[in-house]
């Protein structure tokens, strides 16, 4: 390869959302034996690997993260530069049911998506399990949604639902400023083996297991765990008086008495993904949904800073 054309972009960004080779090639129309050799032809052109593979699929490696990332951005502006399609994407009056996950790219989201379809209407639902919010769009009780699974773990649904991953990042941990280990640019999983954590419940898609595997292949099963499922600024408030740590997602805003390190390794990762019921709403609405979602997190890197020096010392050092 002498350069990266369009088809290349697309086929990075299927291997990363669907997690697997073989899924992405039938997504792309190719056989898996061809969409070997074009990873393998992509990852030559950038001189070192851009997936880790292993015997439950594909996920990427930092350096992949970074190059997905950047491809998702210029499809993106080259989708938006084609024709519009000017078929209704649903019916006149309709609204559109949204439900999401916890994830603090929702607000950004929704602002986007109105701006840019001021005559759809839209209702948001809360649903914290990923596994209940595909139950709500197996039965038709939302169209669209925003939810979360983990490298290896891809989330399951029927052949009425597709999804499209938005975003894979990695999980930092939040730790009071006055912590023994605050000062690190990166904290070592083992070496909070002896802290209390707060952890939240069953997400349906693989978490806290993601998260107590993670603590075991480290050498540690958490002494004392906080199940803990509730306001933000009181979990910030807990773990700024010292009671205990907490995995967070790498956008976690740090506030006063709270601090926010990447995880040494990078041992866990989360991937949120768009969701949604196949025939409920059009392609032109679920891409707009999309890009809305996409430059939503965009926004909330810029608030963290913990995020932009890792992806910093992440890329360069993946140059080296």
């Amino acid at each position: 390869m002498e350069r990266l054309e369009l088809r290349h972009l697309r086929t990075l960004c299927a291997i990363a959302d669907t997690g697997s080779l073989r899924r992405a090639a039938v997504r792309q129309g190719y056989s898996q034996p061809a969409m070997t050799t074009q990873l393998q032809r992509i990852e030559h052109f950038f001189g070192e690997p851009l997936f880790d593979r292993s015997s439950t699929g594909v996920a990427p490696t930092p350096f992949g993260t970074e190059v997905v990332a950047q491809a998702r951005e210029v499809l993106a502006r080259v989708d938006a530069m084609g024709p519009r399609d000017v078929r209704p994407a649903s019916a006149p009056g309709r609204t559109l049911r949204l439900a999401a996950t916890n994830t603090p790219m929702l607000s950004g989201l929704v602002v986007r998506f109105r701006g840019a379809a001021p005559d759809h209407a839209l209702t948001v639902t809360s649903v914290y399990s990923s596994a209940e919010i595909v139950a709500l769009l197996e039965d038709g009780a939302v169209d669209v949604a925003v939810g979360v699974d983990y490298p290896g773990q891809e989330l399951r649904h029927s052949a009425a639902v597709a999804h499209r991953g938005i975003v894979t990042e990695p999980t930092f941990v939040a730790l009071p400023t006055g912590h023994r280990l605050a000062g690190r640019s990166e904290i070592s999983l083992a070496d909070l083996a002896d802290d209390a954590w707060f952890v939240t419940p069953d997400d349906g898609a693989g978490w806290p297991g993601v998260f107590f595997t993670a603590c075991q292949v480290a050498g540690f099963h958490p002494a004392t765990v906080h199940e803990f499922f509730g306001d933000r600024s009181q979990l910030h408030a807990m773990i700024a008086e010292g009671l205990g740590v907490a995995a967070v997602q790498a956008t976690f805003a740090p506030t006063a008495g709270v601090a926010v390190k990447p995880l040494m390794g990078t041992p866990l990762w989360c991937r949120y993904l768009l969701a949604w019921r196949v025939g409920a709403v059009g392609d032109d609405v679920v891409d707009s949904i999309y890009r809305s979602a996409a430059a939503a997190y965009r926004d909330l890197i810029v608030y963290a800073p913990h995020l932009q020096d890792w992806a910093a010392r992440t890329y360069s050092s993946s140059q080296m």
